[in-house]
């Protein structure tokens, strides 16, 4: 069977891991006779130096017609003058807003091998399996009015924090269908005790709650959720929560699974089901690392790890997913660790090798 694949793999570390994800992509088209016909496309900076844009109609018409974009990062020092017009993320923004995919779906668990290279107690790790779905395309990072205006006492900047009962009510429920099908339990994260919005957040969630009388909510405010993360993690099942409350607690929970270089991510535009052909928009949920890019030392277990839930939600090959997967708990079970998670002792894996590792472990 063929599938139409954008890649897009950005800027910094982008290229690098995401070479990864697709050799492992191509380690499982091998193995099970699938084709993945691959269309590369600049986005970001890259995209600036190249073509004056963070992201051109012809990259935005490519993502736009395949059946799911695979994305590295966007962004670095060089881009990073406030002045510019505009920037890398502009790009990943518009693609985002273009595509639709409103809830970026981001599974956080804890590999048993890998606790001692967290910076936690390893009690506190065990039995950590979450999901965090952030609300992608609404909040401060879209919403107008945006901008910096000269006013007689300064500098005024504004940003604006708005969302429809709409907005929140569909990736609220894609957060209560994930956690129908897992442990039951949804965390619905919001600021209720100052913001509006929230209020709004918090009377949706709780309208929604009697159409999935199987899973219990919880109502949290963000500051206490964000402690609460690290001090009993295992306590959370699914996390529901805006776009700027979302981004911030899955850096966050990255430190339980010892690295942002191992989380992947998925964004949809609709309820993710195993076995269906949902676009979407895969991506790991790190950034550019621009002091390491080039230096073949960057974890691409994230970007294998979104290829993997590519193939689960918007190609339908569930069993590939799985193979994937396992062959990243395999390789990790074997000892080999890059940089960001190897411990004192441990010998450093380079990028491409431990990708050759993976593709290897696929069975």
């Amino acid at each position: 069977m063929d599938f139409n694949i954008a890649v897009l793999g950005g800027d910094g570390i982008g290229p690098e891991v995401t070479a990864e994800g697709v050799k492992t992509m191509q380690a499982v088209g091998r193995a099970f006779g699938h084709n993945f016909i691959l269309e590369y496309g600049d986005v970001g900076g890259i995209s600036i130096d190249k073509h004056g844009t963070p992201l051109t109609d012809g990259v935005r018409d490519l993502a736009t017609s395949a059946d799911a974009v695979l994305f590295g990062a966007v962004g670095g020092p060089k881009w990073d003058d406030p002045s510019a017009p505009t920037r890398p993320e502009d790009g990943l923004l518009a693609l985002r807003a273009h595509l639709n995919v409103f809830a970026n779906i981001r599974p956080v668990k804890v590999y048993p091998q890998l606790t001692d290279s967290s910076v936690l107690k390893p009690h506190v790790l065990e039995g950590v399996d979450m999901v965090v779905v952030r609300e992608l395309t609404g909040g401060l990072y879209y919403a107008q009015p945006k901008g910096r205006t000269e006013t007689p006492q300064g500098i005024v900047g504004v940003d604006t924090m708005r969302y429809s009962e709409s907005e929140i009510e569909r990736v609220l429920r894609v957060g209560f269908e994930l956690a129908r099908g897992r442990r039951g339990k949804l965390t619905s994260v919001d600021k209720a005790n100052v913001l509006e919005t929230s209020r709004l957040w918090r009377a949706t969630a709780t309208r929604l709650a009697g159409e999935y009388p199987e899973v219990e909510l919880e109502h949290a405010l963000v500051d206490a959720c964000a402690m609460q993360i690290v001090l009993r993690p295992a306590s959370y099942d699914v996390i529901v929560a805006e776009n700027t409350f979302g981004d911030i607690l899955t850096d966050e929970a990255a430190i339980l699974a010892a690295s942002m270089g191992l989380l992947p991510s998925a964004s949809l535009s609709g309820v993710p089901q195993a076995g269906a052909r949902t676009p979407g928009f895969y991506e790991p949920i790190h950034g550019t690392a621009p002091d390491i890019a080039g230096q073949g030392i960057a974890n691409p277990c994230g970007s294998i790890l979104s290829a993997a839930m590519m193939l689960r939600y918007s190609l339908g090959l569930t069993e590939e997913a799985a193979a994937i997967e396992r062959a990243v708990q395999t390789v990790l079970e074997q000892g080999y660790r890059t940089a960001d998670i190897a411990t004192p002792g441990d010998t450093a894996t380079a990028t491409t090798r431990m990708g050759d590792l993976i593709v290897n472990a696929i069975a």
